[in-house]
């Protein structure tokens, strides 16, 4: 089943490759139309964005991410239509080599049809030497023409990202501003979680070891009856004190894994858990940490605020990402700014990973975190 995934994936592939080199020939004309006819007009912002339409039309065929890529704003500049200009040679050289492998397509067409039947093409009749020259030599043009194919693609990319995408050092400013607020979020979500843990040592655990002591000096002066409060006490402050060490750090995730350690979640909440985790190995250790911390800070959530009464967890693959989801059939209604969830979101995004909320008036509340495992 592997394989044939993998032989279908790589179909799919070839097909897409094919299908943006045909189109690219088409759309090379259309540019070059259009760089030409606004030539000198290209100052006027209607021009320019224009342009840009055509920059994201050719991102997009090309499987590129126009965002990421720094088309979403108005143009400031002309490298939208210098790409344009760059691009529809490449554009045509692309569909020279498609008419070559038309060609070729027929020709072979033609060789099976007439020598499939006995008879002479352009006056040669089949032999076993012509047939194996045919055959080769086929196979030696079929090669080169899809290299030219794959090569054309892989030029139309790389002159896409270097065009249209963000100067280096621009790129590398972003990256460094994009680091230092995610270390600074980092930080506020660490003081945020100390925060939280005092609250629950001071409000319940502290509380509960002050009564405890109550309750044992006042068995001591005569009244041994209430030493089963004291010991049930003292269990309920040890089940306190467990629950929040693990939510400083869950022990058993190092040993046991996530689908264990997720499942002890399960197990915990108030409400109906469904966990399904469904991984092929064992992803980094930050990234388990993450993706643990986001399952149960949003069944917690799911539990106590948003009225729940079932809750699903799904954790999975796709490419080199990690992705968690979790779904609730609460209230909604959830604040994506909130204390719990902007935590959680600065915890992923500190893995270069992405965080969203859904919640709409009335449920669902959907939570999805996406996070590299490369």
């Amino acid at each position: 089943m592997a394989g044939r995934s993998r032989h279908t994936g790589a179909v799919a592939r070839a097909l897409r490759v094919l299908s943006a080199v045909a189109l690219g020939t088409a759309t090379a004309v259309i540019d070059l139309v259009f760089v030409l006819a606004t030539l000198p007009f290209a100052r006027r912002p209607g021009v320019r964005r224009a342009a840009r339409g055509l920059a994201v039309l050719e991102a997009r065929r090309l499987g590129l991410d126009p965002a990421a890529l720094g088309l979403g704003a108005d143009p400031a500049d002309g490298r939208h239509a210098r790409y344009l200009a760059a691009r529809a040679p490449v554009g045509v050289l692309g569909g020279l080599v498609l008419l070559l492998l038309v060609w070729g397509a027929g020709a072979a067409l033609i060789l099976l049809a007439g020598w499939g039947r006995g008879l002479p093409v352009d006056g040669m009749l089949p032999s076993a030497p012509l047939i194996a020259y045919a055959v080769v030599g086929g196979l030696v043009l079929l090669f080169l023409d899809l290299s030219g194919l794959a090569g054309v693609y892989a030029v139309e990319r790389g002159l896409a990202a270097r065009m249209l995408g963000p100067d280096p050092t621009e790129a590398l400013r972003r990256r460094i501003e994009e680091l230092a607020e995610s270390r600074a979020g980092v930080l506020a979500a660490v003081d945020a979680e100390r925060r939280r843990i005092e609250r629950d040592l001071h409000d319940g655990l502290q509380q509960r070891l002050v009564a405890l002591s109550m309750l044992i000096g006042r068995a001591r002066r005569g009244r041994p009856e209430l030493f089963e409060q004291a010991h049930e006490q003292a269990q309920q402050a040890l089940a306190e004190l467990r629950e929040v060490a693990w939510r400083v750090y869950p022990s058993g995730l190092d040993s046991l894994g996530l689908a264990d350690a997720l499942a002890g979640v399960a197990e915990r909440s108030e409400v109906p858990v469904k966990v399904v985790c469904e991984l092929s190995r064992r992803p980094p250790m930050a990234v388990e940490t993450a993706s643990y911390f986001v399952v149960s800070e949003a069944v917690t959530n799911a539990a106590k605020h948003a009225g729940a009464t079932a809750v699903t967890v799904e954790v999975g693959e796709r490419d080199t990402m990690i992705v968690v989801r979790i779904e609730d059939d609460g209230t909604g209604g959830a604040d994506p700014g909130g204390g719990g969830l902007s935590g959680l979101a600065r915890r992923v995004a500190a893995l270069d990973g992405t965080f969203t909320v859904t919640s709409p008036a009335g449920g669902p509340t959907t939570i999805v975190a996406e996070l590299p495992c490369a």
